[in-house]
């Protein structure tokens, strides 16, 4: 498995934890603390999975997806949504702009990862 994937968050404790469990997973990860840097990251590596909180600094999360889905070569892109905005407004604009999926926090780490392997076998 060498699957590229980029977290996109801007909580230091999310980002340790989440780079940790992908690593040991066996993924490539990378890793973005805002919005900007996370679509400048996708330019120079194009991951094959973003994991992305709404809240950045720079850019929203939903900023961030709808310019991943505004560019054709990034199409085969998943993104899952990752963040603690859970209310049925936030999920429906998130799967809207075109992510895949809408996890909220506090998330369970096997279900994350089945649904990040789901993303990947889709």
């Amino acid at each position: 498995m060498n699957e590229t994937i980029l977290i996109a968050d801007d909580e230091p404790n999310i980002v340790i934890s989440l780079e940790y469990l992908l690593e040991r997973a066996g993924y490539h990860v990378l890793v973005a603390r805002d919005g900007q840097e996370a679509l400048d990251t996708i330019r120079l590596m194009t991951p094959e999975l973003v994991l992305l909180d709404v809240m950045l600094p720079s850019l929203s999360g939903f900023e961030v997806c709808r310019a991943i889905r505004d560019n054709p070569a990034w199409n085969r892109i998943r993104v899952v949504m990752l963040t603690a905005r859970g209310r049925d407004a936030e999920v429906s604009k998130g799967l809207a702009l075109g992510a895949n999926a809408y996890v909220t926090k506090p998330f369970s780490t096997k279900e994350l990862l089945a649904q990040i392997r789901a993303q990947l076998d889709a």
